[in-house]
């Protein structure tokens, strides 16, 4: 009888440069590829994080049947059944790539030792991070970095690169298959008109790659924070459930040989996602604690229908409301307009920054547990490494300096296509006139802002020396 070892798919829906996969392929055991729908433990996805991930299982079962194999699709607590499939099948290994949350880390180490106790190997693998979080520590202390510059360089300096594997041409079958569920389908979202742009799986990942390295990667150190243009690689949701390794995306874009310092910038943003999965791995409560104590005592604000305006895209601030429609439309935010939405949350609004993190994690298809909740707090001024508090953006200079031509603003914005300039992004200094003259009606047709800038600007200050 062959031997089977079982692949357990999590957030790596690819085929692709995977550990786990590719170690349960240098034998010749029949494979069994698992993804387990466990709401039992971790942070669940959002709406959005799950349509995602619902269309990369199709993808990732299609690539399965190319080569000969398809993927086991189960409901239930992992720890449940993983070792219940394992004898059903008479698996002799279990082979995953780890995941970094704490309740995760604790329910996998327990689902470890209880394969051990019956005999089958089990083993994890980094699947997921250029290094692991343990591995990348500060000579001076011996534990985490705590900023990203002196964490990037260490990096840097242990190398890059390692082996990559390739896609499998044959993945051995068993002689008979376990029952499966059926896949999640992925019902329309009403809500939800521009979702067209984007091609879950681990194609869409190696195509969003390449058009970014051949065509968009120039000039990427200082357009990548212009909305307008297509200057960003849209990998994150790729990232976010494991369509790519990063290792691949190093790989290939040291391949590209691109000459300017674009390509330096565009892996540092690698960086960043790495530091936030350390502070995530050292800080458990990364979404719910500040990393810095002290803001535990800041004095939010309830207001509900601020933050309704907010979350529809209805503030008054042309670049924070084309942004937060942006989101409602696509799944998805422009990181320089995410900065300034959730600048305008925290600051102008004084609002929680773990309310605009629940939110974002809701809407967005790149919504990342690590990712997410640092650059909230980083935002918010109570993260490792962060913006000072006292840095506010003023949204309306913001937008002219990032979306000069307004080509941003208007597409998720229409009702002010008649404006331009310093009226774009502060309508209500129009003359009444001049905005009778293209049927702009404030109050009406575009919200009056929901609260005053400069007014706005003191209080968040003033709140700041309470602490």
């Amino acid at each position: 009888m062959s031997q089977h070892i079982i692949v357990w798919f999590r957030q790596d829906l690819r085929l692709n440069d995977n550990p786990a996969l590719q170690s349960a392929l240098n034998g010749k055991n029949a494979v069994i590829p698992v993804f387990i729908d466990d709401n039992d433990c971790g942070r669940q996805p959002g709406i959005m994080g799950r349509w995602w991930r619902d269309k990369s299982l199709a993808q990732l079962n299609d690539a399965l049947k190319s080569c000969g194999s398809r993927l086991i699709f189960r409901k239930g607590r992992a720890q449940d059944v993983l070792p219940t499939l394992a004898k059903q099948v008479g698996a002799t290994a279990v082979y995953w790539n780890r995941q970094y949350e704490a309740d995760i880390v604790a329910r996998d180490t327990a689902i470890k030792s209880k394969l051990k106790d019956s005999g089958i190997e089990a083993e994890s693998f980094n699947g997921s991070l250029l290094f692991e979080p343990w591995e990348v520590t500060s000579k001076s202390t011996g534990g985490p970095f705590k900023v990203f510059t002196p964490f990037w360089r260490a990096c840097c300096a242990l190398g890059l690169k390692r082996g990559l594997w390739n896609v499998p041409d044959k993945i051995t079958a068993p002689a008979q298959w376990p029952q499966s569920d059926a896949l999640p389908a992925t019902a329309p979202l009403d809500h939800m008109d521009s979702l067209n742009i984007w091609q879950p799986g681990e194609d869409g990942a190696r195509d969003a790659l390449a058009l970014f390295l051949s065509e968009n990667i120039s000039g990427y150190a200082e357009r990548r924070n212009l909305p307008a243009e297509p200057a960003t690689s849209r990998l994150s949701p790729h990232l976010r459930w494991g369509e790519i390794s990063p290792a691949r995306i190093v790989a290939e874009t040291e391949a590209a040989n691109i000459k300017t310092d674009d390509g330096t910038k565009f892996l540092s943003e690698l960086g960043w996602r790495e530091f936030s999965y350390q502070l995530l791995y050292h800080n458990p409560e990364l979404a719910e604690t500040c990393l810095q104590n002290k803001f535990e005592a800041f004095p939010w604000r309830n207001d509900a229908d601020a933050f309704e305006a907010w979350k529809r895209g209805e503030t008054g601030y042309p670049i924070v409301d084309a942004g937060m429609r942006e989101l409602r439309r696509t799944g998805y935010m422009h990181n320089r307009v995410r900065m300034i939405a959730a600048s305008f949350l925290i600051k102008h609004l004084l609002i929680d920054w773990r309310e605009g993190e629940k939110w974002f994690w809701e809407c967005l298809v790149d919504a990342d547990p690590a990712n997410n909740s640092a650059s909230w707090q980083w935002v918010a001024g109570c993260g490792a490494d962060a913006a000072p508090y006292f840095r506010i953006f003023n949204p309306m200079l913001q937008g002219p300096k990032f979306d000069a031509d307004g080509i941003y603003t208007k597409t998720y914005v229409p009702e002010l296509n008649a404006l331009s300039g310093k009226t774009l992004y502060a309508p209500w200094t129009a003359k009444s006139d001049m905005l009778d003259s293209v049927a702009i009606s404030l109050g009406d047709t575009y919200p009056n802002p929901i609260v005053n800038h400069e007014a706005a600007r003191a209080r968040a200050l003033e709140s700041f020396k309470s602490l």
